[in-house]
């Protein structure tokens, strides 16, 4: 697998990606109807970064940002979404883990994740493997198709 800088010509594979993935509601808090364009802003055009990991075809995606501006802008987040036949082959762990050093190459001095949550368990497990401190709980903070109201947690790592 190698993970390389997205570019326009990715979109169509980064959005048979992403629409499962938002039209689910499961994961992301983004409107589930939302827009091919404002989904391609969202991804591709406002982060910091987008990059594609790959074999012979796109297994997953993820961006870079800024968290927040002024005195926080050290703080990367980042979102990542894994092809639905590539999950349980590493993908997500190995887009993590770039991530990481690839926000470092960039000057960020630590990683936060706004909002995980509690029903995602296949991600929190990941997230504290690699190192992630669960620093606070949402409690109802999304509202699941499925399972109702869900807490949320805010997960953090220094880099």
């Amino acid at each position: 697998m190698i993970i390389r800088p997205a570019v326009a010509a990715d979109w169509p594979a980064i959005w048979a990606m992403l629409e499962p993935v938002f039209r689910a509601g499961e994961t992301y808090a983004v409107d589930r109807d939302m827009s091919e364009t404002a989904a391609r802003a969202l991804w591709l055009e406002g982060p910091a970064a987008t990059f594609v990991a790959e074999d012979a075809r796109p297994l997953g995606t993820y961006y870079i940002k800024t968290n927040h501006g002024g005195g926080a802008a050290h703080i990367c987040n980042c979102g990542y979404v894994t092809d639905a036949a590539a999950q349980g082959r590493g993908v997500a762990r190995a887009m993590c883990l770039h991530s990481q050093d690839r926000a470092r190459a960039m000057g960020y001095r630590a990683m936060q994740f706004n909002l995980v949550l509690a029903s995602n368990a296949g991600a929190l497990r990941l997230w504290d493997s690699l190192g992630f401190d669960r620093v606070g709980t949402l409690p109802d903070a999304f509202d699941h198709p499925v399972q109702g109201m869900v807490d949320a947690h805010v997960m953090w790592k220094r880099l």
